[in-house]
């Protein structure tokens, strides 16, 4: 995975690091706006900082430094959708990126404070909070569910809150549980349940809607552009049965030797 680090001349930075062994690192979780975002190729060529997204970058950059992080992750220029094969690995892996991060931030581009201080005044943007894009969409699901921190920010960059401290408005908008918020396994959920929480969510790309929910139920898929939202989500389904009849196997065969191994504990002690 590539990284970003802010130097010392305002400029940035991409790293290459292994997927399994990067160091920590701030992950950033937003909504694109057409045309607006930087890209992997804009950014190598210091190009893109006229952007709206050029933005989003500033901030996480600044959010990592202040938590006394070196390196940050955004998905729209540190991969490089261009190419067919890095961007199917990034999809699998996506999961495991947000899962692995240190902190996650949620910039919220829809919720505005102005001055004001959202501690003191969460009235001024509450509804805001709860009509936010953010909530809509497929590939935020994975970004709420998988880091073990994740904090939200308004458009101004102010701290609105946590997923801790906001789960309760988090768990009225989205019908997720607290348990699953908290940190729940997910395995232990039912296939129906984490199905229903992209029931009501949008992207951009149809057959993204079975892709953002790969991470949730722990599965790799090719990824087919093109190929549309009915048939990828037979595929993923048909994974799904099959990842968890392999479990069952596995469980069922433990549970055989285990019987035949206090069978055998047993007559010894008999004998």
């Amino acid at each position: 995975m590539r990284l970003l680090q802010r130097l010392s001349s305002g400029t940035y930075e991409l790293t290459y690091f292994d997927h399994d062994d990067p160091p920590p690192y701030a992950i950033l979780s937003h909504t694109w706006r057409e045309g607006q975002e930087v890209s992997y190729q804009e950014l190598i060529a210091g190009a893109g900082r006229d952007k709206k997204g050029f933005e989003k970058i500033c901030f996480c950059g600044e959010r990592a430094e202040a938590d006394g992080l070196q390196y940050f992750w955004v998905d729209t220029c540190c991969i490089d959708k261009t190419n067919s094969d890095e961007l199917e690995t990034a999809i699998n892996y996506m999961f495991r990126w947000y899962q692995r991060s240190s902190q996650c931030y949620v910039y919220l581009s829809d919720v505005s404070v102005g001055d004001h201080d959202p501690a003191a005044f969460p009235i001024l943007w509450a509804d805001a909070f709860r009509r936010s894009r953010w909530f809509t969409r497929g590939w935020t699901l994975q970004e709420l569910m998988a880091p073990g921190s994740v904090e939200f920010f308004s458009s101004e960059g102010k701290r609105l809150g946590s997923k801790v401290s906001l789960e309760q408005r988090i768990y009225e908008i989205t019908r997720i549980s607290i348990s699953a918020l908290r940190g729940q396994n997910l395995a232990e959920l039912s296939v129906e349940e984490r199905m229903s929480w992209v029931a009501s969510r949008i992207t951009s790309v149809k057959e993204d809607r079975a892709y953002c929910l790969l991470g949730i139920f722990g599965v790799f898929l090719p990824i087919i552009r093109g190929e549309g939202e009915e048939h990828a989500m037979k595929r993923l389904r048909k994974e799904i049965r099959e990842q968890q009849q392999e479990l069952e196997t596995k469980q069922t065969s433990s549970g055989s030797y285990n019987t035949r191994k206090w069978a055998l504990t047993a007559m010894c002690d008999y004998r």
